[in-house]
């Protein structure tokens, strides 16, 4: 089992790229045949954009059907300096598989591919009727997978959805997740000059873009840590009260949060303590930034150009595309006409919520307590997973997440790890959910 993830994660499978597509399309491919030997019937079916898989067990009228999502595409992996070792050479240490995309989301959706396997190996047949999605574009915001629902929305029916691409709490700790953020991101552009000027003959006559850049972002939050992107709070889902006395109660510790991020001190919006924040608070953040001259030494040039990437974290009941003007407005308002701005937007994802008490949810609890054998925490997810909604919205569909990324996991980050006792976990919470759903209430 160790050896199939080694393999899966061995492919730089980065759907951002376009130098990777060769990559991607190879990742499809070996995970196309794996799912073939798990004793699925598999296909490929390429898309717009990266390829989805789409794999199924013989139907069997009666049993309830799952369909699980996941996705073989992985985050770039700079900065590569940073790495103890390659990111794609997966390396076994202290119990864990260090490679970029092992736990997001290679490890976790293998999980729910072996745990098919060896129900079938061993008794022939599932508990339940079991389709597997699996997409190439989730890093990239899964700009095609609602069109392809649309067009396969007869073959992904289904009664519920699994999905292991969320988070646990601690180590050990069954995790059950009712809502992630969705996220909007963009691109702003500043020009300036032509062309690079020498700073002695013309700085201080026209306008520096890096500099107006810095100016424009220092204003997207106030001194409270709030964004002051006029409406942006408009559409927020209150916290519920339910909600702060679940998460008061979880094993959560503000010193192991700082000492995971390695920051010297937690910071944030006022009025809310950490959980709050990244679960139940929208955010702005720079990813990025650049402008001018990045070499060795000095170059006393005013530059040109200067651009700044830049996402939104969004929480019930925002709407990302609502946001788009909103946001737009706000940035060519505070663009002082000294340079010339433009706005590229990216990828965006609705928020998601639902409620942990209904059938489905039940049935995924107690597999959780089957897998770990300790008390549940209910949790809200920080990351996006862009597609759920439009499960909702295309397939009438909840979906049930499941994760079993842990904090200090390094996802998106350098030496991006996951433990092997969680690939296993994931395997038997895929073979217990299977038994419940079949179960039923």
């Amino acid at each position: 089992m160790i050896d199939d993830l080694l393999e899966f994660l061995r492919f730089p499978s980065v759907s951002a790229d376009s130098k990777y597509k060769p990559d991607v399309e190879a990742c499809a491919d070996w995970l196309t045949n794996r799912l073939r030997k798990a004793g699925l019937e598999a296909s490929k079916i390429a898309t717009p954009g990266q390829p989805v898989i789409l794999a199924k067990t013989p139907h069997s009228p009666g049993k309830k059907t799952v369909l699980i999502y996941g996705h073989y595409d992985v985050q770039p992996a700079d900065p590569l300096d940073l790495w103890e070792t390659p990111p794609f050479e997966p390396t076994v240490r202290d119990g864990r598989i260090f490679a970029r995309g092992a736990t997001d989301n290679k490890g976790q959706i293998l999980a729910h591919v072996l745990g098919v396997e060896q129900a079938l190996k061993e008794k022939g047949e599932l508990p339940v009727n079991v389709t597997f999605i699996i997409e190439g574009e989730e890093e990239t915001g899964s700009p095609t997978l609602e069109e392809f629902l649309k067009t396969y929305a007869k073959e992904l029916a289904a009664d519920i959805i699994a999905i292991s691409d969320t988070g646990m709490i601690a180590p050990g700790i069954p995790t059950f997740s009712y809502s992630t953020r969705g996220i909007l991101c963009l691109e702003v552009r500043l020009r300036g000059p032509s062309a690079d000027l020498h700073s002695g003959i013309f700085g201080g006559s026209v306008a520096n873009p890096v500099t107006v850049l810095t100016e424009m972002i220092a204003q997207l939050h106030d001194a409270d840590g709030k964004v002051t992107v006029p409406g942006f709070y408009d559409r927020v889902k209150p916290i519920a009260d339910w909600e702060r006395e679940l998460w008061a109660k979880l094993p959560y510790d503000d010193r192991q949060w700082l000492a995971t991020t390695g920051s010297p001190v937690l910071s944030g919006e006022a009025g809310f303590n950490t959980l709050e924040r990244v679960w139940a608070r929208p955010t702005a953040e720079v990813n990025g930034i650049g402008g001018g001259y990045q070499g060795e030494g000095p170059k006393t040039i005013v530059p040109s150009r200067a651009f700044a990437k830049l996402s939104f974290r969004l929480v019930p009941d925002q709407d990302p595309t609502e946001l788009r003007t909103t946001i737009t407005k706000f940035l060519t308002k505070i663009c002082p006409h000294s340079v010339e701005i433009e706005i590229l937007y990216q990828h965006q994802g609705r928020p998601y919520l639902v409620s942990p008490d209904s059938d489905y949810g039940k049935m995924a609890q107690r597999a959780l307590k089957q897998t770990f054998d300790r008390p549940i925490a209910f949790v809200r997810e920080g990351g996006t997973l862009p597609i759920i909604q439009s499960f909702k919205d295309v397939l009438g569909l909840d979906s049930l997440l499941l994760g079993l990324a842990l904090p200090d996991a390094k996802v998106h980050s350098p030496n991006e790890n996951f433990p092997i006792d969680n690939f296993e976990a994931g395997i038997r919470l895929n073979r217990h959910l299977l038994e419940e759903i079949a179960k039923g209430t």
